[in-house]
């Protein structure tokens, strides 16, 4: 349908309508007159003159829907994902009225419009601040009430999914894999101790107590299994935790109340975009070439209902086997020295495999990174199969193909700064790509892209760029 199509292909097909009903008008224009002449040898001249006026009027067509590209179509286009981004992403930046210059008004009524919105939504921040500088205050008195409480615990869902953990739980976890806002308890302990004690704890209403095994089966935990009330969920304490904190450390509480109510869907693509979790992460290497290079830096971070969760970062180092370039130590600042005694490829794949487990895993120009992963993913002993977003494709879709979609470029307009400490650090340009995720979720969402299937397919439809780029 037509209405699926962009703007800018949509006039496209509207000018060639015109260079095909122009060149048909003047062909039955010609014939006619040919047919009154009835001189057998004027054809010639008619064929000529056809021919002639087909060209002319194709490239006076053609050069009329170039300049109705750069000056209306592609101005429309942009205006359009400015106004966006501010309504969605949060963006400052003015609305670029000389590119929309021959909009006539449009650009100017935009900008009035989206000063007044914002006049608004400062309004309405300064109250949220006040609001959140509270909620701030009680999750201090609440982490520092928590820090005395000599065992670890944390909150799960009725899917047995991960919901909140304290610094103490987390280092239980931590010796079994890295601890995941949303992750599966069965990524950490082994099942059926989990459903016995939560099928009991739901027959009885009433604590239950349960001995747990690691998933691996190397390790057990005396635990408590708490009911939430009319909540859904429940509280895990392990009682016999050896995980201390000292004195005077800050203790992280990491949650999401929201995850006890989200629902499962097992078509991945029907799933909402705010309900997944992804894993966005970057690599820097010892060279451009996938089939040769290879990773020296790997950085993560996980984000869970469209924030960033703090604490959850994966930041490791990758001894390379091969020397790395001087060149590109330039850029990375990762030499060799810094490598020795690091995790080889296998085992650095393996520990990011487990940290993206259930998650859509993001980059910018993604094939080029899960490049190197693919190649070596015999060595992990894994299988890359997660679903993948691109943050190239998804700048394409929000504002269009024709910009410019490097890092510096999506950040820049979504107004997310990298520090120049931090750019081409593996972590540094993980944590800047997920500010401009973070910041394109509801941009997307405001253009009716709300599952995860609906934001693949329009994605698609710009594979080129990756094709191009790399």
């Amino acid at each position: 349908m037509l209405s699926d199509l962009s703007l800018r292909v949509r006039i496209f097909l509207f000018f060639c309508l015109i260079a095909v009903g122009g060149i048909g008008v003047s062909s039955l224009a010609l014939w006619v007159s040919y047919e009154r002449v009835d001189d057998p040898d004027l054809i010639g001249a008619y064929v000529f003159a056809e021919i002639l006026i087909a060209f002319g009027l194709l490239a006076l067509i053609v050069g009329v829907w170039l300049l109705f590209d750069d000056n209306v179509a592609k101005p429309i286009e942009r205006l359009s994902a400015q106004l966006r981004a501010r309504a969605h992403a949060g963006v400052s930046t003015d609305v670029d009225l000389k590119a929309a210059r021959y909009l006539g008004d449009l650009a100017p009524a935009a900008a009035g419009l989206a000063e007044q919105v914002a006049d608004t939504a400062l309004t309405t921040a300064e109250a949220v601040a006040a609001e959140t500088a509270h909620l701030a205050a009680e999750k201090q008195r609440l982490t520092a009430l928590l820090t005395e409480i000599p065992v670890a615990m944390l909150l799960a869902g009725p899917k047995h999914q991960i919901v909140l953990y304290d610094a103490q739980a987390a280092e239980v976890l931590a010796q079994i894999a890295h601890p995941r806002l949303n992750a599966s308890l069965f990524d950490y302990l082994e099942s059926t101790g989990l459903t016995d004690a939560y099928a009991e704890m739901n027959k009885t209403g009433k604590e239950v107590a349960c001995t747990l095994t690691s998933a691996e089966g190397k390790q057990t935990y005396a635990a408590r299994m708490k009911p939430l009330g009319d909540a859904p969920g429940y509280m895990l304490i392990f009682d016999d935790s050896t995980a201390r904190i000292r004195p005077n450390e800050a203790r992280p509480l990491i949650y999401d109340f929201d995850l006890l109510d989200t629902p499962v869907d097992d078509a991945f693509d029907n799933r909402l975009l705010h309900d997944l979790c992804f894993v966005v992460f970057d690599t820097e290497t010892t060279g451009l070439l996938p089939h040769k290079d290879e990773i020296v830096q790997i950085g993560a971070v996980r984000v869970v209902k469209g924030r960033i969760v703090t604490g959850e970062q994966l930041n490791t180092l990758v001894d390379p086997g091969i020397p790395i370039p001087p060149a590109s130590t330039r850029v990375h600042k990762v030499s060799d020295a810094m490598v020795q005694g690091a995790p080889d490829i296998a085992q650095a794949g393996r520990t990011f495999h487990q940290f993206a487990r259930d998650a859509v895993i993001v980059a910018h120009n993604a094939p080029f990174d899960m490049a190197f992963l693919h190649r070596h993913a015999g060595r992990m002993g894994v299988e890359w199969d997660h679903p993948i977003l691109d943050t190239v494709l998804l700048s394409a879709v929000l504002f269009g193909a024709s910009e410019t979609h490097t890092l510096d470029a999506v950040c820049e307009r979504l107004e997310v700064t990298i520090p120049e400490a931090l750019r081409h650090t593996a972590l540094g340009d993980a944590v800047a790509t997920a500010e401009a995720l973070v910041r394109m979720l509801p941009m997307l969402k405001a253009r009716g892209m709300t599952t995860f299937g609906a934001v693949i397919v329009e994605t698609r439809k710009h594979g080129r760029l990756l094709e191009d780029l790399n």
